[in-house]
């Protein structure tokens, strides 16, 4: 029996390459290294399924090579942002992704750089690494106490309710939070939350503020200048959402300039390409997208593409199925 083609544009966790290879006429990207936009368009015109990642920028040059051979898209991410998906439409091809499985892990590192920044932990970590600690002293590296305080939410999806969930029950932290639509009334009511009505209100009210919005155009910057000047001197920004969610330079200037307390961050605007102007700063704490990076976590992604591209082989609908 023919076997469909496969490609997959990156390295996966070993157990699912296995599968992979068991199940597809499958190649494999041993090297690891990203694909070319020129190799991008040679997969998608000899595949049957492109099994990519939210690191490759599947744009409508891409999608519009001729003679594409590619029906369906399996990306290994809950974001599909790095597809143009109005394209991928035009062009008959279904796309899915890989939600609910990242859900407390990426909340976990949200809560890990939200201590990371209010504890001064990096600012901590490199006094020792550059041995430059010479013992305690009641003034060292005074930070903010979490406990007791208010997490201000931007977005309130499962990844936000995941990290609500820790804070209130785990540090008895007031929460509130800004969401287009509304929520399920009773999760909102679990977690003793509330509603704002507006970004700027959970800004200028909030001692930690998360982000768990979704990338796109509608949310480009969406934390600028004018809005980092609404947050308290005392406070911190946390983002595991999108990196252009917040607006690179206005942040480096809020933290130069003591508008915020500090920033934890594990996503950067124009990822992996991080404004150096970071790398100057002590009172901000970055991760290298590592939201997802559990073994669980990761295998449970890619099993996610499994079930979504045998689903569509077998005629059937994938369960994730966002086009």
């Amino acid at each position: 029996m023919h076997k469909p083609k496969v490609i997959v544009t990156r390295q996966w966790p070993a157990e699912v390459e296995t599968q992979l290879k068991a199940l597809y006429d499958v190649q494999l990207n041993t090297s690891d290294i990203p694909f070319t936009p020129e190799q991008l368009k040679h997969a998608f015109q000899s595949a049957d399924a492109v099994l990519t990642t939210v690191t490759d920028t599947i744009n409508a040059e891409v999608l519009s090579v001729e003679n594409i051979r590619a029906k369906i898209i399996g990306n290994f991410g809950v974001g599909y942002n790095n597809i143009d998906i109005v394209t991928a439409k035009a062009q008959g091809l279904v796309v899915t992704n890989t939600p609910h499985v990242l859900t407390e892990c990426t909340a976990d590192i949200g809560m890990l750089l939200l201590l990371m920044s209010a504890r001064r932990a990096s600012e901590g970590e490199r006094l020792i690494l550059n041995k430059q600690w010479i013992g305690w002293k009641p003034t060292q590296l005074i930070g903010q106490k979490v406990t007791g305080k208010t997490l201000g939410l931007i977005g309130f999806g499962r990844i936000a309710q995941a990290m609500a969930r820790k804070a209130h029950f785990g540090f008895g932290m007031k929460i509130i939070f800004f969401n287009p639509s509304a929520p399920d009334q009773t999760i909102v009511d679990s977690l003793q939350a509330t509603r704002c009505d507006s970004v700027e209100e959970v800004l200028s009210e909030a001692h930690f503020v998360s982000l768990h919005c979704p990338g796109g155009a509608a949310t480009k910057h969406l934390i600028n200048e004018e809005r980092l000047k609404l947050m308290r001197p005392s406070a911190h920004l946390i983002n595991t959402a999108r990196g252009d969610v917040v607006e690179s330079q206005a942040l480096i200037k809020a933290l130069k300039e003591g508008w915020i307390a500090g920033a934890g961050l594990d996503v950067f605007e124009n990822e992996p390409n991080l404004d150096p102007e970071f790398l100057e700063l002590n009172n901000v704490s970055l991760l290298p997208h590592l939201g997802s990076a559990t073994e669980e976590t990761r295998l449970a992604m890619g099993n996610r593409v499994l079930t979504n591209i045998a689903a569509y082989f077998a005629g059937t609908e994938p369960p994730d199925r966002v086009v």
